[in-house]
């Protein structure tokens, strides 16, 4: 399905709502912008196959540019508006967009030139800019007449960069037109989660990231309402559900984490009860964190684990969750397998590199068959890792660990940093924490936890001698931070992914 399937029957109804109140996009008014910027799209040389660039804030303009993208077979690849202009410079220039649609007030990170690029677009604004046609008058210029070739498209999005530059994620696009089924995302999220046109779904997530978009897409796909807030609020988040009804929402851990730290009035103060699905993945949930949310939300909790490659994905609900607590449920896309260093499978309960078995290669590196082969198993290519460290319990159940690229190796010892970060998180002064390896002479690295601390905790002597006696009581010795530093802000990006990156940066010349 797609948003022209609903427009005869509820033209009126909201597509896409704005959180803060600025702005309601109906059905018929997202067929209507997406046909005629995929008219424009054509006129301005635009075939399938070819990349539109999007940078903008979250707005209803993003369903309307991805949209059209998806009927006129071409790709989209959304970008971080939090990047630095050398970052988003090398995204353009890497995916090679022929258009680009950026808001007014990120233009500054768009100067420059770019070979492929022919096409700018400027969202918002009072203003003329020289080589940048005005998103508005654009439309109003295209005809609203849906064009009678609509090539299903996709997108191409870029990996967080957490772990090193940002890879582009390339899918092969269907050999089908717009209205025709067969969308896997809508295919397994739909009757899984039960979304249909009853479905109210918040996003406070970014929407240039994989998940929001794409369930966005989902939730219009199939005549739901999506509400979006402009930026993540913890009781702004609450609010929001008792307010619009919602029946479906997608998190990150790190949500979870601000909302429980709201004073209990404030958690106790809303109706929530049509909240049926409460939808969370992109990193690891800690336990208790998670347990705490059972028990203030209910059992409507459903993780899943999977990536922006497609490489595979588990699930898991509420109760079973409990019943296994810390997995992230059973494989319904791709066969795990957990290998050593050398390819090995390992036995059941080791831990190892993650890979998803497949019958083909679910993804490409844009512009990086290296990056690809990397990604790839040494004696199955269809075997594919995004580099996550976990273990499979009797059961196939799954559990990670971390990010390969940030174990920590102490005197030969391999140190799993979520573990100690999930432990250290449960402390009353903790907001947020990170927990790296920095050099140390004796045992090669040891470990170093960064904490962000709650408005009312002192960054002193005591409070550090505190945490550090709550991670004695909950760690083995050999995992217990060597030294405790405290920041105003952790790097995180917006979807809750730490780069750790920065902070090796800062303190990795750190002696210890």
């Amino acid at each position: 399905m797609y948003p022209g399937a609903y427009v005869a029957s509820t033209p009126d109804k909201p597509a896409v709502v704005m959180e803060d109140d600025s702005e309601i996009l109906t059905y018929a008014q997202l067929e209507d912008r997406s046909v005629r910027l995929a008219n424009a799209f054509a006129d301005a040389g635009l075939r399938p196959g070819d990349v539109v660039a999007l940078l903008t804030e979250n707005s209803p303009r993003v369903f309307e540019v991805y949209w059209a993208c998806l009927r006129s077979g071409l790709y989209l690849t959304a970008v971080n508006w939090h990047l630095a202009k050398p970052e988003v410079g090398y995204i353009l220039a890497d995916c090679g967009a022929s258009a680009l649609v950026v808001s007014d007030s990120l233009l500054p990170l768009v100067e420059g030139d770019f070979p492929a690029l022919h096409t700018r677009i400027r969202i918002g604004g009072e203003t003329t800019h020289e080589g940048h046609r005005d998103y508005e008058e654009l439309l109003a210029a295209s005809s609203p007449q849906p064009p009678a070739h609509q090539p299903r498209g996709g997108d191409m999005l870029y990996s967080s960069g957490t772990t090193g530059r940002p890879k582009g994620i390339k899918p092969v696009l269907p050999d089908r037109q717009v209205h025709e089924p067969g969308d896997p995302y809508v295919g397994v999220f739909g009757p899984l989660y039960g979304f249909d046109q009853n479905a109210v779904y918040l996003s406070p997530a970014p929407l240039y990231h994989a998940a929001p978009l794409r369930f966005g897409m989902i939730v219009t796909s199939l005549g739901g309402t999506v509400v979006v807030m402009p930026s993540f609020d913890a009781e702004r988040a609450i609010r929001a559900i008792a307010r619009y009804r919602v029946t479906h929402s997608q998190w990150v851990p790190t949500h979870f984490v601000r909302m429980l730290r709201l004073p209990v009035s404030v958690r106790g103060g809303f109706d929530l009860s049509s909240h049926a699905v409460a939808i969370h993945a992109a990193a690891p949930c800690p336990v208790e964190v998670k347990r705490r949310m059972i028990e203030w939300w209910g059992p409507i909790l459903e993780e899943y684990y999977a990536s922006t490659e497609g490489a595979g994905g588990t699930f898991v609900g509420s109760l079973e969750w409990l019943e296994h607590p810390g997995t992230v449920g059973k494989p319904m896309i791709g066969t795990p397998r957990i290998c050593d260093d050398a390819g090995n499978e390992v036995p059941v309960g080791e831990t190892g590199l993650i890979y998803f078995k497949r019958d083909d290669l679910p993804f490409t590196y844009h512009n990086a068959p290296e990056k690809t082969r990397s990604a790839q198993h040494p004696d199955h290519p269809t075997w594919t890792t995004v580099g996550d460290v976990g273990r499979l319990d009797e059961d196939g159940y799954l559990y990670l660990s971390d990010r390969k690229a940030f174990t920590i190796i102490s005197g030969g010892v391999n140190i799993y940093p979520q573990e100690i970060e999930d432990a250290l998180l449960t402390h009353p002064a903790v907001l947020d924490v990170a927990v790296i390896g920095v050099p140390d002479p004796e045992f090669g690295e040891s470990v170093l936890a960064v904490v962000q601390l709650v408005a009312s905790a002192d960054a002193s002597d005591e409070t550090r001698a505190s945490i550090a006696e709550f991670a004695r009581e909950r760690l083995a010795g050999f995992k217990v931070p060597r030294r405790i530093e405290f920041t105003d802000a952790l790097p995180r990006t917006p979807t809750g992914k730490l780069v750790k990156g920065k902070l090796r940066e800062e303190y990795g010349a750190a002696k210890v």
